[in-house]
């Protein structure tokens, strides 16, 4: 999916050849670890291991393990081109097709993010629900690039997502130092620690929120960040503008700026 993502095809006739040694890789891996239920099947002899597993119990040929290592260090490193290839064209890519990238790298993301923390955590229900959302934000994610639905929403889904992460993280931090600073420190009591240093995190907030989130739109949404500069200049010059013929070219000329619209058309009332 990553490799004929979004149109299905592909750049270059090479990429067939990945593809057919891609195919062998994971027949060689799927028959590495089919075998060994369908031997104890045949011979009616169940050996599982200590992780609750078939095993093999010698009853049927099977596949090396030389060569099954070989097929799985295979399928890692095609993966890896099929995600180069990717960041590549995303590096030469513009309009529509780099909004599709955007989708993909997103749910790409999430995956792993959920991928990494489902297995870190020590409940099994929160872990089953991680997954759950790492297995399906993949396939939404494609499928909002291949329909090509509402996407020049993702570097606002992309900014807002980093910003409250990264806001998120400095608060937390600000809120846990407050404690031990109070505690161990001042020797506060620590429901009156804890209160106090809630009361400074959420005082910190919104400055840190807007701080924050400026310096993530400009690198991660610059059309919003550079729209918002334009609108902030037009009204800093509007205010010691007098000639009503220069505010209007002004005005066009920053809403074709921000907007980019196909047509244009501006009236001007006039009361004696």
């Amino acid at each position: 999916m990553i490799l004929l993502f979004p149109d299905g095809r592909l750049t270059a006739r090479r990429w067939v050849w990945v593809l057919r040694g891609y195919a062998v890789a994971v027949a060689c891996a799927a028959a590495a670890s089919l075998t060994p239920a369908l031997a104890a099947g045949i011979s009616h002899i169940i050996a599982v291991n200590s992780s609750g597993d078939v095993t093999d119990t010698g009853h049927l040929a099977h596949v090396p393990g030389a060569l099954t290592t070989i097929a799985y260090l295979s399928i890692g490193v095609i993966w890896l081109s099929f995600v180069g290839h990717q960041v590549l064209s995303w590096r030469g890519a513009t309009g529509e097709r780099r909004q599709q990238l955007k989708w993909l790298a997103c749910g790409a993301a999430v995956t792993l993010s959920a991928g990494v923390l489902g297995n870190a955590l020590d409940s099994v229900v929160a872990a089953s629900r991680l997954l759950e959302v790492g297995v399906t934000a993949m396939p939404i994610a494609i499928g909002v690039g291949i329909l090509k639905y509402r996407l020049y929403d993702i570097d606002r889904i992309i900014s807002r997502t980093l910003a409250y992460a990264i806001v998120a993280g400095l608060l937390a931090g600000v809120y846990a130092g407050l404690v031990l600073l109070t505690t161990e420190v001042f020797w506060f009591h620590t429901p009156v620690a804890v209160a106090a240093s809630t009361l400074a995190a959420a005082a910190l907030f919104n400055p840190v929120r807007r701080r924050v989130q400026q310096a993530v739109d400009r690198r991660f949404n610059r059309a919003r960040y550079d729209a918002d500069q334009a609108v902030t200049a037009f009204a800093a010059r509007l205010k010691d503008a007098v000639d009503l013929d220069s505010v209007r070219d002004d005005l066009a000329s920053t809403v074709r700026l921000t907007l980019e619209p196909a047509h244009l058309s501006l009236w001007v009332s006039h009361r004696d």
